[in-house]
């Protein structure tokens, strides 16, 4: 038989020999937690005690146990070696002999070699699941991308169009001051020369008024007789407004006045018209309009 130091230390030694070279443990006792030889394991099965006890063969390179059994939640001192089937339901002697005695029961370690074969397929298929998750993921993330492409197409062309009816706003705008400040300064200069026209009469009238006042509070009787033809030919003349009214009513009253559209929302409508949302599902186009 070959020992632990033979293999070079590698190997597990059996925990249940004494005396002379250790030898390698080739399984391990779940309820007595021990690493045994070959030898001892024949002898655990010898002994009414221990020879039902659950043994697992040791592997890989260094020899390491496999993990044990769970124990019971209810019997703590119990590994869940049973399997019941009708409930399905790993359990422990005592639960199997207390509860499910009238139930289908196996061993756990059969049934585990059961189960592998459909668990493996499950995994089969949700592996070819995770496959088109990751196919989804990516023609959604494709989506996206094009959607949010797409978006910014239209941010752009928005814009653009925005910006053209600013540049239109702006040079009718200018447009209307223009002709406005025309119409504003030809009304001005209008207004300004006959105003200069009806002062220069008023002065005329006044200095007329201060003349003849001085004539017949300090003037002689000769230079009254001799004056008073003349500065009522004067009074005369300053007295012939039909011309200056004339001119004032040519002048007029003048309102300005500004005349918009009443539609404005409309016509901006109109322009940029509206967004629309093609969305195809199953075949079926489904149109989404915003305004």
């Amino acid at each position: 038989m070959a020992t632990a130091e033979q293999l070079g230390n590698v190997a597990e030694c059996c925990e249940a020999c004494s005396g002379g070279d250790a030898t390698v443990a080739t399984v391990y006792c779940v309820e007595c937690q021990q690493k045994l030889c070959l030898a001892c394991q024949e002898e655990h099965k010898k002994f009414k005690v221990t020879r039902r006890h659950k043994t697992l063969a040791l592997y890989n390179e260094f020899l390491s146990p496999q993990l044990p059994l769970s124990t019971c939640d209810r019997h703590v001192d119990k590994y869940l070696e049973i399997y019941c089937v009708d409930c399905e339901l790993a359990i422990c002697t005592m639960c199997c002999v207390n509860g499910h005695n009238k139930h289908k029961c196996s061993d756990v370690t059969d049934i585990a070699d059961e189960f592998r074969k459909p668990m493996a397929s499950d995994v089969d298929k949700t592996t070819v699941g995770a496959q088109k998750c990751r196919e989804m993921l990516t023609k959604i993330e494709e989506d996206q991308k094009d959607f949010i492409g797409q978006v910014e197409k239209a941010e752009v062309e928005i814009g653009k169009k925005v910006e053209q009816l600013k540049q239109m706003i702006d040079d009718h705008n200018e447009k209307l001051m223009k002709e406005l400040s025309s119409i504003k300064g030809e009304r001005m200069k209008n207004i300004e020369s006959l105003r200069e026209e009806i002062e220069e009469r008023l002065s005329s009238m006044e200095s007329y008024k201060k003349e003849v006042d001085e004539m017949t509070e300090t003037g002689t009787s000769s230079n009254i007789a001799t004056a008073a033809t003349g500065l009522h030919r004067r009074a005369g003349d300053l007295l012939k407004f039909d011309l200056i009214q004339l001119k004032l009513d040519d002048l007029g009253h003048t309102d300005v006045k500004f005349t918009s559209a009443e539609s404005v929302t409309k016509d901006v409508t109109k322009t940029l018209k509206h967004l629309r949302l093609n969305t195809v599902k199953t075949g079926l186009i489904l149109l989404f309009f915003f305004f």
